[in-house]
C-alpha cells in the first residue's frame, strides 16, 4: 500500500488513482472513461496523465449515478476496498442527489410501459374492430 502525501514523490496519473480508488476495474477502462468525457477533474474535462492532487474535486459519471468526490489520499496501487474508500471523500450534496435518482429509477420503472403485456388475441380483436370503426 503505497500512499503519497508529500509533494516530494513523483505525481500520480487520474486514471492510475480511479483505478487505485477502485472507481473502474483496470486502468485500461479508466482511461476510455477521462477521454470519453466521463470524468471531470476541477469542473473540467481532462486527459488521463492528469496529475492527481490532494483537494481536488473529481466528477465521475458511472451508468446513472454521478458521483462527485474529493481527493484525500494518493495511491498508487490497488488494494482492499477499506483502503480504497479512505483515498477520497464523497460530497454530502452528491450523494443525496444519487438517492433521489435511485427512488425515482426504481419508482419508474414500476411504472414503465414495458412492464405493460402485449394484448391478447382477444384484445386484439376488440382493438381491429375499433379501428375499423373509425
Amino acid at each position: 500500500m503505497s500512499t503519497s502525501q508529500d509533494p516530494q514523490k513523483k505525481p500520480i496519473r487520474l486514471d492510475k488513482w480511479l483505478w487505485a480508488a477502485r472507481f473502474y476495474r483496470t486502468r485500461a477502462i479508466a482511461k476510455q472513461m477521462i477521454d470519453g468525457g466521463k470524468i471531470f477533474y476541477n469542473g473540467q474535462r481532462t486527459k488521463s496523465g492528469k496529475a492527481v492532487s490532494i483537494g481536488d474535486i473529481i466528477k465521475i459519471r458511472q451508468g446513472f449515478e454521478e458521483k462527485e468526490v474529493t481527493v484525500i489520499a494518493l495511491a498508487d496501487k490497488r488494494s482492499d476496498a477499506t483502503f480504497a474508500q479512505t483515498l477520497y471523500q464523497e460530497s454530502k450534496q452528491s450523494i443525496e442527489t444519487r438517492e433521489k435518482n435511485a427512488l425515482a429509477r426504481k419508482q419508474g420503472i414500476l411504472l414503465s410501459p414495458a412492464s405493460v403485456t402485449k394484448p391478447d388475441k382477444k384484445q386484439r380483436r376488440k382493438l381491429r374492430e375499433f379501428k375499423e370503426r373509425i
